[in-house]
C-alpha cells in the first residue's frame, strides 16, 4: 500500500472523477464501480482498504447529487413511492451494516459473479424498453405493507451488493424502482439517490467501528482529490438532467450496467 500519494495521482484521480460524478448528477448513480478500479489500479490500494474509500467519496457524492438534481426532480416526487423508498431504505441499511463483515471474513467469488450476471441482464432489459417501450404491469399487490415488505426484502439483497463491491447500488435500486414500482426513470434515479445515501453511510459507519477505513493523510487526500473531482460532475450531470431526454438517460444506464458487469466479472480483485 502507497504510504504517500504522488502529485500524479491526484491528477489521475481527480480526472476520472469529473465523469463518474457526473453519472450521479444525470442518471442518479454513486459510480462506485467505476472508481473502484480507480483506487485499486491507478493508486494502488488493496480491494480492502479501496472498498471503505469509495463508499466514503460515494456518500459525499450522492448528497451533492441530490441537491444539484433537486430542480429538475423534486424530493415531492417521491411521494407516491413513499412506502417502497422506505422499504428499500430500511431493508438496505441493515443489510449493508451487517453486510460489512462480509468482506473480511467470507470469499465472495460466486456472489460475485451472481451480481454481474444481474447487472448485464438488468442492462439489457434497459436497453431493450428502449427500443421496444412497454407498459409498467403491477405485479405485486395493492396495499402500502405489500409495498413496504417487498422494498424491505429486495433492499437486504441490494444493501449487501453495496457492502460488498462498496458501491451505492444504484445500479439495482433504479431497475427496482422502475420494473417493480413503476416510477419513471428521473424520479427512481432521485428515490435511488436517496436510498443509497442511507445505505452508503450505514455501510461506512460499520466500517469505521471495524477499523477498516484509512485515516491516514494519503488516503485523505486522494478521497479530498476524488470528492472534488465528483462534486464537479455531479453538478454537470444535475443541470443536464432538464436537457437530457429519458430515452437517452435509460440508454447511458443500460450501457453502464453492462460496463459495471464486466468490470465486476473479470476484476481479478
Amino acid at each position: 500500500m502507497p504510504s504517500a500519494i504522488r502529485c500524479p495521482y491526484f491528477q489521475k484521480v481527480f480526472g476520472w472523477s469529473v465523469p463518474i460524478g457526473g453519472l450521479a448528477g444525470l442518471v442518479g448513480l454513486g459510480g462506485g464501480e467505476f472508481r473502484l478500479p480507480v483506487l485499486m489500479y491507478v493508486v494502488g490500494y488493496p480491494a480492502r482498504t479501496a472498498v471503505p474509500l469509495n463508499l466514503a467519496v460515494s456518500l459525499i457524492t450522492l448528497t451533492f447529487a441530490l441537491v444539484a438534481r433537486s430542480g429538475a426532480v423534486s424530493i415531492a416526487a417521491l411521494v407516491p413511492y413513499l412506502h417502497e423508498v422506505a422499504g428499500l431504505a430500511v431493508g438496505g441499511v441493515a443489510s449493508a451494516f451487517y453486510g460489512a463483515v462480509f468482506v473480511s471474513a467470507i470469499k465472495s467469488e460466486h456472489l460475485i459473479k451472481t451480481i454481474a450476471a444481474l447487472l448485464a441482464a438488468l442492462g439489457v432489459l434497459i436497453l431493450l424498453e428502449v427500443a421496444f417501450p412497454f407498459q409498467y404491469a403491477q405485479v405485486i399487490p395493492t396495499g402500502a405493507a405489500f409495498h413496504f415488505v417487498t422494498g424491505f426484502a429486495l433492499g437486504i439483497i441490494i444493501g449487501l451488493v453495496s457492502s460488498i463491491l462498496g458501491v451505492a447500488g444504484g445500479e439495482l435500486l433504479i431497475p427496482t424502482m422502475m420494473f417493480i414500482f413503476g416510477a419513471d426513470i428521473k424520479t427512481a434515479g432521485t428515490a435511488s439517490i436517496v436510498i443509497s445515501v442511507c445505505v452508503v453511510t450505514s455501510g461506512l459507519w460499520r466500517y469505521w467501528q471495524l477499523g477498516a477505513i484509512e485515516t491516514r493523510l494519503g488516503p485523505r487526500r486522494i478521497i479530498s482529490a476524488m470528492s472534488v473531482g465528483s462534486l464537479i460532475g455531479a453538478a454537470l450531470g444535475g443541470m443536464a438532467l432538464n436537457l437530457a431526454p429519458v430515452a437517452a438517460i435509460k440508454a447511458i444506464l443500460g450501457f453502464v450496467l453492462i460496463a459495471a458487469a464486466a468490470k465486476v466479472a473479470f476484476s481479478k480483485h
